[in-house]
């Protein structure tokens, strides 16, 4: 498991009677493109190989007023959610590559609120996705600059741009590297897990009433475990042996729910926009 705090993860994984001699535990820190790049060699330098690489890091501030920055001076939820998984995952491709696994896959967890082509996508508060032509990025995305299209800084905004962005980041993957490498390119969307700390720095009453709206009037909550069935099965299960696409189970729980091919938003279809992130991406992280 690569994670940013060890002792919690060793907390969490005695909590679910993980045995210590059933896993190992990686420092990484996806706000830091150091500590990425620290971690890839880190991962070498055990003599593994990689099966399956799970994109699932996310930073959600939706009370900011102000954007908080990264070690790299970009701003943290964009930073951590976006640059931080695209430079691992273009750094780990070669461990995929050279994976004993006839179908390695790298999988990046997804989120209704950046899809305006689902139900929980065309609520526009605080406002819906949108990269415009990047300007952001070609500026430098250093202050002033706090959004991916150059406008004012919007927290919650934010976080649906870098999620929008992972979708455009799998889907070029997919383009760029599936045919020559077999790797599965896929992302998914589990359904709402509202009780996740994803929520930890949001209004406490906000924190309360959210998981029983999600239960009690949209039907679209999953438990914690669920979901993650649900991640194991897209990283592990055959019939997710499809590059380029995003699962969902829809946006209303019910029993026996199966997945199917969500059809993803005008913006992250976009083949010319997903060129132009990329590179700019590549840009960011110092891989050009």
């Amino acid at each position: 498991m690569a994670c940013r705090n060890l002792e919690k993860t060793k907390a969490a994984a005695h909590a679910v009677g993980m045995s210590p001699d059933r896993y190992s535990i990686l420092h990484l820190d996806l706000a830091s493109l150091d500590s990425v790049r620290q971690f890839v060699q880190a991962f070498r330098d055990t003599g593994r190989s990689l099966d399956a690489l799970v994109c699932n890091a996310a930073v959600y501030l939706p009370l900011l007023k102000e954007p908080l920055r990264s070690a790299d001076g970009y701003e943290l939820s964009v930073a951590t959610n976006h640059l931080g998984h695209f430079l691992l995952c273009n750094l780990m491709l070669e461990d995929l590559k050279n994976s004993p696994s006839p179908k390695p896959r790298l999988v990046i967890l997804g989120t209704v609120t950046a899809n305006p082509k689902e139900l929980g996508g065309k609520i526009p508060i605080p406002a819906p996705p949108d990269l415009g032509d990047l300007q952001g990025f070609e500026q430098g995305f250093k202050a002033p600059v706090a959004m991916i299209n150059g406008k004012p800084f919007k927290s919650g905004k934010a976080y649906k741009d870098s999620k929008l962005c992972n979708m455009l980041t799998m889907r070029e993957l997919h383009r760029r590297y599936h045919d020559e490498t077999g790797i599965v390119f896929s992302a998914l969307y589990p359904g709402c897990v509202a009780t996740t700390a994803l929520f930890r720095n949001h209004y406490s009453l906000f924190q309360t009433i959210f998981p029983w709206f999600q239960k009690n009037i949209t039907g679209g909550y999953v438990s914690e475990e669920l979901a993650g069935d649900r991640l194991a099965m897209v990283v592990a299960d055959p019939q997710y042996n499809i590059s380029g696409v995003y699962w969902s189970w829809g946006n209303r729980q019910k029993e026996g729910r199966k997945s199917f091919v969500q059809e993803v938003s005008d913006e992250a279809s976009n083949d010319d926009k997903a060129v132009k992130m990329w590179d700019l991406s590549t840009k960011l992280v110092g891989m050009a």
